[in-house]
């Protein structure tokens, strides 16, 4: 539930603020707050999106999600970073015609409005710094980089009324863009990766697999497959060969891999004279155990 709230309300923060800053920025004649807004106004958008699907994702599992709802949060996290990209490009191909055609811009009224900005998006970051999921990383990130960005505006905005120096409004806003481009692009790839169901993060098959066959009693395991709903709730399946007390080999299995981070565990017991009923098995089962089968056709 605290991750919902503090989403909301970063959302309404962000929503009104963003409105607040598309004015200042039009009003002080500065791209990197209209910039910012705009990318505000990106954040407010996918936090709301990431609301409902986080909501979403602590439904429980029932006949049609059979896996619960996870995964919701991690699509929430997919949009909210494509906006975030998209922005971005934005921004920067706005600040690069700035660049070409300087243009005057009220300094006072930036400053003023960058430390604004400044103290609403640290109350916002620090609303939303707890928080597991992936969503909720992402918000977090935004809130940071907002802070971050604003900072950055704040110090351009000082140094521009000493100097006059209009060229560094532009150059600000291509900095945050950038860094959020290159965040962008990570998680990205992280809620990639879980969709495609990658092994995950800091796991490898064959490690487990030594641990696993490493169990007084078990002779050898294959068929191993590891999947992550959202990053932190990972499952596995795998058949386990042995001819030991099934019951007890279970619960070593299983406490093994709960050692490994993995809650969720489907095992399938096998004899040592079984045949599984695929040829990659033979191969795997053989090199493991250095039994010899004649393979069946």
């Amino acid at each position: 539930m605290k991750t919902e709230k503090s989403i909301l309300i970063a959302f309404l923060l962000n929503l009104l603020f963003s409105v607040f800053e598309f004015v200042g920025g039009v009003f002080t004649g500065s791209i990197a707050i209209v910039s910012d807004a705009i990318h505000d106004m990106g954040d407010a958008a996918s936090i709301g999106i990431s609301y409902f699907l986080e909501k979403k994702s602590k439904r429980q599992p029932d006949d049609i999600y059979t896996y619960g709802y996870a995964r919701y949060s991690v699509f929430g996290s997919v949009i909210t970073t494509t906006i975030l990209l998209c922005g971005s490009c934005v921004v920067i191909y706005n600040a690069v015609g700035r660049i070409l055609a300087p243009t005057e811009i009220n300094y006072n009224g930036m400053i003023l409005f960058a430390v604004v900005g400044v103290c609403v998006n640290f109350c916002a970051a620090f609303f939303t710094r707890e928080g597991e999921s992936l969503n909720q990383k992402a918000v977090n990130l935004h809130m940071l980089e907002d802070v971050l960005g604003w900072a950055v505006v704040l110090l351009g905005a000082v140094v521009m009324r000493f100097t006059d120096i209009a060229l560094i409004d532009p150059l600000m806003s291509i900095g945050v863009a950038g860094f959020i481009v290159v965040n962008a692009i990570r998680n990205l790839k992280e809620a990639l990766g879980l969709f495609l169901e990658k092994t995950p993060h800091g796991m490898t098959v064959n490690e487990l697999k030594e641990h696993i066959v490493a169990i007084d009693g078990v002779l050898g395991v294959h068929h191993v497959h590891i999947w992550s709903m959202d990053g932190q709730n990972n499952y596995a399946t795998m058949h386990i060969v042995t001819d030991a007390d099934h019951h007890r080999i279970k619960e070593m299995v299983r406490e093994e891999l709960r050692e490994h981070g993995i809650g969720h565990v489907t095992l399938e017991l096998e004899a040592g004279d079984e045949h599984c009923h695929e040829e990659h098995c033979h191969v795997e089962f053989d090199a493991l155990s250095g039994h010899h089968h004649h393979h069946h056709h």
